[in-house]
């Protein structure tokens, strides 16, 4: 995807209609851009999950998300501007910012924005229940 360009990325545009991402906004972690950063990173480093999927959208910067494997192990997935990614709803998962210590990212939603994280353990809500269904079936 195009970051320097975003407001007019035709592919972005597409991503949007097809999954139906009606709602964004702009996030910048940064010390001095970020109201009360350092509780903010805390909890994005906390373990937990969503019952929405999580779509995010670098512009500028840099960082990491931790999601859990089948085996429950931590795979690191780096992103820098330029990347999307999509944590599904019920994926356990975190987000710290590398050694820069800076990232502009796009958020996106279906509909109105759900901000509740649930921080591990939270098995028995529907989202990851269907989840680790999902994730059995990707592994047979």
């Amino acid at each position: 995807l195009d970051a320097d360009n975003y407001e007019t990325d035709p592919c972005l545009k597409e991503i949007r209609r097809a999954e139906n991402y009606s709602w964004m906004d702009i996030v910048t972690i940064h010390k001095d851009k970020l109201p009360n950063y350092e509780e903010k990173i805390k909890t994005f480093y906390e373990e937990h999950l969503h019952l929405d999927d999580e779509i995010r959208y670098i512009l500028e910067g840099s960082g990491y998300f931790d999601v859990r494997d089948k085996d429950d192990k931590w795979i690191r997935i780096s992103m820098e501007k330029g990347d999307m990614i999509t944590l599904p709803a019920g994926i356990y998962h975190r987000f710290t910012l590398d050694e820069n210590n800076y990232v502009k990212a796009m958020r996106l939603f279906v509909g109105e924005p759900v901000w509740t994280a649930y921080n591990r353990p939270a098995d028995d809500f529907p989202a990851r229940k269907q989840y680790m269904k999902f994730l059995a079936n990707e592994t047979q």
